[in-house]
């Protein structure tokens, strides 16, 4: 609702103008949505994959590190970033503000 009691109502250029303005706009926030869902849609279908790709690889470096008589890599590399990410949490949840 504009109160167009006081000043005089805006002209048909400016009010085609604005409602191009607006639903272009909407349109935009509607593809970038559809966008994002498409990835979204796209990393979720692809995660069983990837595990199985990633499990299969660890068997397969394990077998290589057992034939070759040295210890597996991404048993310390993974054991370094879990540990990376279990102080980061417990630090964030230490220095956590309540409200």
């Amino acid at each position: 609702m504009h109160p167009y009691l006081i000043t005089a109502k805006p002209g048909w250029f400016r009010r085609t103008a604005t409602g191009v303005r607006v639903w272009t706009l909407r349109l935009l926030a509607l593809a970038v949505m559809g966008v994002l869902g498409a990835v979204v849609l796209t990393v979720r279908c692809a995660r069983p994959i990837v595990n199985y790709l990633a499990t299969r690889l660890i068997f397969l470096e394990l077998w290589a590190a057992q034939r070759l008589g040295r210890p597996p890599v991404s048993g310390f590399v993974g054991a370094g970033i879990t540990d990376a990410f279990v102080d980061e949490f417990h630090r964030a949840r230490r220095t956590a503000t309540t409200v």
